[in-house]
């Protein structure tokens, strides 16, 4: 697949990280236009969409502690709820994407795969494989996970991309939220990052605290170690930072203009 794009829509991105269950209808529909554009432009991409689960799954995910572990009755509870709000944004994304005729088909993690310690030990990829040879569009999303070790867990949007890396060999990798990218001095984010590379994250490392608003899988120092895991796994592959709030600079990235920070190895 030449032209494979793994695309994230952060969970800041389409909803409101600080109001419970609020999703951002003009915004996602705004990005799955662009996205709709792209496709009908460019017919022999490839793209498997992912999102995060925003205001809907971290808010009971950061009550029950979900991501370390589901041990008693009440912490199985929550795992469900948790489950339920992941599902209900993703229910969202699926509905106005099928609005926009893009061919979309969710593959939900918890259904499919198992962790161990908040790893990915399996997952069974084939039916992506499948619906990407097909011109489908597979989409994914932040959810609850089975955990050898721990019971229950959380695996992020960025997680199942860092396997799916290795499984389907994609060309690029563009995380869009509302964070125009890397910032160099940050809190103060006046100087933004064109281009990181491993040393200068290390630098860096100590000033890229997690976001202001309920993010229970790390917020942009996450993002970055993620990328520079799955650039690991795929040394010529491009992993780009960027803000897509604004109309059309998603179809700009997609259609490979340099926006927000490009992560090299």
């Amino acid at each position: 697949m030449s032209e494979l794009t793994f695309l994230k829509l952060g969970g800041s991105l389409i909803t409101d990280k600080d109001k419970a269950h609020l999703a951002l209808l003009p915004q996602i529909d705004m990005l799955l236009e662009q996205i709709k554009r792209y496709l009908d432009t460019h017919p022999t991409a490839r793209l498997v969409l992912g999102h995060g689960s925003g205001s809907f799954g971290h808010q009971p995910a950061k009550r029950f502690d979900t991501r370390n572990g589901v041990r008693t009755d009440q912490e199985w509870l929550g795992f469900a709820e948790v489950w339920n709000e992941a599902r209900a944004l993703n229910q969202i994304v699926i509905e106005r994407a099928h609005s926009h005729n893009l061919p979309v088909v969710s593959f939900p993690f918890s259904s499919s795969g198992i962790c161990d310690h908040q790893r990915i030990l399996l997952w069974k990829t084939s039916q992506i494989k499948s619906a990407l040879l097909h011109g489908l569009l597979p989409v994914i999303y932040g959810d609850v996970a089975f955990d050898e070790s721990l019971g229950g867990t959380i695996v992020s949007t960025e997680e199942q991309f860092d396997y799916l890396v290795q499984e389907l060999h994609p060309k690029r990798i563009l995380l869009a939220g509302i964070e125009p990218g890397v910032w160099k001095d940050f809190p103060k984010c006046k100087v933004l990052l064109p281009e990181m590379n491993r040393e200068q994250y290390e630098t860096l490392k100590k000033k890229l605290a997690g976001s202001a608003s309920i993010d229970v899988t790390g917020g942009m120092s996450s993002k970055v170690e993620t990328a520079f895991s799955m650039l690991a796994k795929e040394p010529g592959m491009k992993v780009q930072i960027f803000s897509a709030k604004a109309e059309d600079t998603l179809m700009k990235v997609l259609e490979g203009e340099n926006v927000g920070t490009l992560i090299r190895v």
